[in-house]
C-alpha cells in the first residue's frame, strides 16, 4: 500500500481521508510540545488567553529532542508515550489542532475527542529518533525556551513517517491489531 501524503497545517478535508492503519508521510511544519508545555497551553485556554503559537489546524509531534550536532537541525528526536498528555488532548483538539504524534495507546476520553473535534492521531516509531531526525530539516523554538528539551518548538519536516492509529470515524489500529491474536 502505498503511503499517503500529507502537508502541514491540516483542514478538516485532509483529516477526513487518513484512516486507521494508513501509512503517512508528512511535510511542511509541525510543533513539538510534551508534557510541560501540554500543561502551560491549556491552562491559558482555560483562561481565556491566548496561545503563545497559533495551533488551529496544527500537527503537534510528543518530542523532547536531544542537542543538534554540526550540521543538523536536530538531534535525535523520537516519539514519547502519548498517555502523558492524555488529560490536555481533549482541549487542544478543541481549539483547532488538527493531529497528534507520539507513541502507545490513548484512553478512551481521548479517542472520543479525536472524533468529536475531527482529529487524528499519528504513531512514529518509537527507537527511530536518529533516523526521524533526518526528516526535519529545521528546528527553531517559539515557546518556553525555559523547559529546554520539552520547549515548544517550530519544525520543518520533509516525507516525516508516521502511522494513522486512532481517526475521526471510531477506529484504532491498536485494538484491530489485537483482533488477531489469541491469547490462551
Amino acid at each position: 500500500m502505498e503511503a499517503k501524503r500529507i502537508r502541514a497545517p491540516l483542514t478538516d478535508s485532509d483529516v477526513k481521508k487518513l484512516q486507521a492503519g494508513d501509512t503517512v508521510l508528512v511535510s511542511g511544519v509541525i510543533y513539538t510540545a510534551r508534557d510541560s508545555a501540554h500543561k502551560r497551553l491549556v491552562e491559558r485556554l482555560a483562561k481565556g488567553e491566548t496561545l503563545p503559537v497559533d495551533l488551529t489546524g496544527q500537527i503537534l509531534y510528543y518530542v523532547g529532542p536531544a542537542p543538534a550536532k554540526p550540521g543538523q537541525a536536530i538531534g535525535s528526536a523520537g516519539p514519547t508515550t502519548s498517555g502523558r498528555m492524555d488529560p490536555y488532548t481533549p482541549a487542544l483538539l478543541e481549539y483547532g489542532v488538527k493531529a497528534v504524534i507520539g507513541k502507545g495507546s490513548r484512553s478512551p476520553e481521548v479517542r472520543k475527542a479525536f472524533q468529536d473535534f475531527q482529529g487524528v492521531y499519528l504513531a512514529a516509531t518509537g527507537g527511530a529518533g536518529a533516523l526521524l531526525a533526518k526528516k526535519i530539516l529545521a528546528a527553531e523554538i517559539v515557546a518556553y525556551p525555559e523547559l529546554g528539551p520539552e520547549a515548544i518548538r517550530r519544525l520543518t519536516v520533509e516525507d516525516f513517517p508516521v502511522t494513522v492509529i486512532n481517526d475521526i470515524y471510531g477506529k484504532d489500529l491498536y485494538e484491530e491489531g489485537r483482533k488477531n491474536y489469541v491469547i490462551y
